[in-house]
């Protein structure tokens, strides 16, 4: 059985190599996930701006999903969503449901 992920990590996680943060799978971390409404969404990629993981995936200038690899669930793309006549095109759901 081989050594659990978090027994591999350096002490106070610190990096030794550049660019290595695409090995460090935090997704699981999360109790919340953002869950995206595409027919609200203006693609002001505000989520994108703001998404301290870079977990908002753009294609040719548009919100296309999530990357829940590495989203931790902070819920700041939510936040910062302004959504279209009222209506968030992202909201966070407990993860699981």
């Amino acid at each position: 059985m081989s050594e659990p992920f978090w027994k591999r990590l350096t002490p106070g996680s610190v990096i030794l190599e550049a660019g290595n943060a695409v090995e460090f799978k935090t997704g699981s971390w999360r109790a919340f996930r953002p869950v995206w409404k595409e027919e609200n969404c203006i693609h002001c990629l505000f989520c994108w701006m703001f998404c301290p993981d870079m977990s908002v995936i753009v294609e040719d200038g548009k919100m296309k999903g999530f990357n829940y690899d590495y989203c931790k669930g902070c819920g700041i793309c939510a936040l910062e969503c302004p959504g279209k006549k009222g209506k968030k095109a992202i909201e966070m759901q407990e993860e699981g449901k």
